[in-house]
């Protein structure tokens, strides 16, 4: 699996699993338990989650899956790569620490890698990443970052920090559908290398419905949504985290991350799908 270079530091996969909606049924927590159990088997590495997915529910799933892998020498820790995020009405510099302890117990683990502030709330910048950098001091996260930040709300957290602690990365709406983000937002993080992570790269799966990208991938040997997905981890500097729970769907993400696009695919993937000419507003969903 390919990885990118965090500024602070260390590495992280190009391809994980995301948990979005997980967590939300108790009926279903044994085959999401399975799921997570079994990206784990297939070698993801990455696995994505946040207090706010059924109010600590997918960390739960998350927190017992790795739990069981762990016990069953199936993984060994130090090669899992855990996100989490914070609720913006939590992330005062208090508030910040007493959630991610939270986050913490409900995860069965002694340190999440990356901790994001989940999206832009009424506390000041300057006081959520200082209650993050605690955090990290303090061995509780390995490092911090942001989800659903624009290109203004990114200029504005790096002159809250200025020569302080360096923001890892930023998690954002970014698919074959959805491409606002690279007329300024990711070229804005190629500079200063931070990572993007595209979550909803499939958009929910109506991209693995689109009949010229299904056309194209039929040619290709692949599924649509395959090349969704492999399109969006083909730009520098962009991670994907795409939900899945059925064995099949979680194969064909893992594959999708070995696909090559060449220069025609890419020209055509911009036919179907054209790429911004303008700012847009941040998809948030």
């Amino acid at each position: 699996m390919r990885t990118l270079q965090l500024p602070t530091g260390g590495e992280m996969p190009v391809l994980g699993l995301g948990t979005w909606r997980m967590g939300e049924n108790a009926g279903h927590r044994a085959a999401e338990v399975k799921a997570v159990r079994e990206a784990i088997a297939l070698g993801y590495r990455l696995v994505d989650t946040a207090e706010m997915y059924g109010e600590g529910g997918a960390e739960t799933v998350v927190g017992q899956a790795i739990g069981e892998a762990l016990r069953a020498g199936d993984v060994r820790r130090e090669a899992l790569f855990v996100v989490s995020k914070v609720y913006p009405h939590n992330a005062s510099r208090r508030g910040t620490r007493d959630a991610c302890e939270r986050s913490l117990k409900r995860l069965g683990l002694d340190a999440i890698d990356l901790y994001l502030l989940h999206w832009r709330g009424s506390h000041a910048l300057r006081e959520t990443v200082a209650a993050m950098q605690s955090l990290v001091d303090d061995g509780r996260i390995g490092h911090w970052g942001v989800s659903n930040f624009d290109t203004d709300d990114m200029e504005e957290l790096a002159q809250a920090v200025g020569d302080g602690p360096v923001c890892a990365a930023n998690q954002v709406n970014l698919s074959l559908g959805e491409r606002g983000p690279e007329f300024s937002l990711l070229p804005w993080q190629r500079e200063r290398g931070v990572p993007l992570m595209a979550y909803s790269p499939i958009d929910q799966g109506a991209l693995a419905e689109d009949e010229g990208l299904g056309e194209l991938a039929a040619r290709l040997g692949v599924t649509a949504a395959q090349l969704a997905l492999a399109s969006v981890i083909a730009r520098p500097g962009v991670a994907a985290i795409p939900k899945a729970v059925r064995s099949a769907h979680l194969k064909e993400n893992l594959a999708a991350a070995e696909l090559k696009l060449d220069a025609a695919t890419l020209e055509e993937l911009d036919r179907l799908h054209p790429p911004p000419r303008r700012k847009r507003p941040l998809a948030m969903i």
